[in-house]
């Protein structure tokens, strides 16, 4: 379960449009590289963690989602719907917007070498 619903993604993004198919992929795939940068799964709620601890598809660390990490995915879903393309003409290189960086930085675990 995604912890950014449709209305905040809609809200979010200032999109009237019904292409919800289109906007679950990006929540999903804003949600999936948080969590690639953290080195951990987080989950919407508790009982979502504790189902996926049970199921044992929770990984090392899980978390609960909070302020900060629903802000920082939010960030990078308008990152990804602002950026529909890999390479875009006439501007600038971007990444992972640092704004989501200084979100999801103090609760990244396994920094490695």
């Amino acid at each position: 379960m995604p912890v950014i619903s449709m209305t905040i993604a809609r809200h979010h993004l200032r999109d009237p449009d019904d292409d919800d198919a289109y906007l679950e992929l990006l929540i999903e795939a804003a949600e999936g590289q948080a969590m690639d940068y953290l080195n951990r799964r987080f989950y919407v709620d508790q009982q979502a963690l504790d189902e996926a601890v049970a199921a044992g598809d929770a990984g090392d660390s899980p978390m609960v989602s909070n302020k900060q990490i629903k802000a920082a995915c939010l960030l990078i879903l308008g990152h990804l719907y602002a950026n529909r393309e890999d390479v875009v003409i006439g501007t600038i290189a971007t990444e992972l917007p640092q704004g989501s960086k200084a979100l999801l930085t103090p609760h990244r675990i396994g920094w490695g070498v």
